[in-house]
């Protein structure tokens, strides 16, 4: 077992070519209408498969990829495994959405919406399924580019999604900054609403249907949390009681299923 600074350089060096080494893979987690108690979306998690040190988790290896252009060939790869899945699931479940998780970073490439579309085209997905989630990696008002690559997306049929919202730089500004129509309200809020003395998950969800923003809870694991975000009006909510990251040929399954 490498020390942790030998395993950080060796997933540095590594990691440049886990995408054309075909190592970067793709699961599920459902999020489900807490109207209907059924799954209305998928978010698409990335996960590293090494050769030798096994299964990778995004939180240990995405840091690096933001260092470099690797992230980009990460997001492209996620695009496509998710355009691919929802294209499959649309033929039993017309209306499911699929959620991917895209770093400002990526959005300083100018071409970047035209190349995203390019995926869904490809896959002969309906573009109206697609959300980008914005992760809070970097202030939208630090990427020019940003805002633009997201209006033409919006434009395009995409949902815009704030991603971790509370917390970091998901805030008021992301809001403000990007055509967003969705919050998801980060999961410290829903398991600690109180930890500062207040209520930010009720501030939060507040602020998210004020701006008539769809909202969704991230990060539910009790029943009481779920009590809590439906209490509130949340729209959505997605968290390991609910379901945890699958195949795509499980969620295939769960969404043909009757009833």
């Amino acid at each position: 077992m490498p020390r942790p600074t030998e395993r950080l350089a060796l997933l540095a060096r590594a990691l440049p070519d886990a995408v054309s080494r075909g190592e970067i893979a793709a699961v599920f987690q459902p999020q489900f209408s807490l109207s209907t108690a059924r799954i209305a979306s998928v978010e698409a998690l990335s996960r590293w498969r090494h050769s030798s040190l096994g299964l990778i988790l995004p939180s240990e290896f995405i840091p690096i990829a933001e260092e470099t252009d690797v992230i980009s060939q990460i997001g492209d790869r996620m695009t496509e495994l998710a355009c691919a899945a929802v294209s499959i699931w649309q033929r039993t479940a017309p209306g499911i959405e699929i959620a991917v998780n895209i770093s400002l970073l990526q959005l300083r490439n100018t071409d970047f919406a035209a190349r995203f579309i390019r995926f869904v085209d490809a896959a002969s997905a309906d573009i109206r399924s697609l959300i980008v989630e914005v992760t809070e990696s970097t202030r939208a008002a630090d990427v020019p580019a940003a805002a633009q690559n997201l209006r033409k997306l919006a434009d395009a049929g995409v949902t815009i999604s704030i991603d971790d919202f509370g917390s970091g730089h998901s805030s008021e500004e992301q809001v403000a900054a990007l055509p967003a129509t969705e919050l998801k309200v980060d999961m410290q809020l829903v398991q600690n609403p109180g930890l500062d003395g207040g209520d930010r998950l009720s501030e939060a969800v507040r602020f998210g249907q004020a701006r008539k923003m769809r909202v969704v809870a991230e990060g539910v694991e009790t029943t009481e949390q779920l009590d809590r975000v439906r209490e509130l009006g949340c729209d959505r909510a997605q968290g390991f009681l609910l379901g945890q990251p699958e195949s795509s040929q499980q969620i295939g399954a769960r969404l043909a299923a009757p009833g």
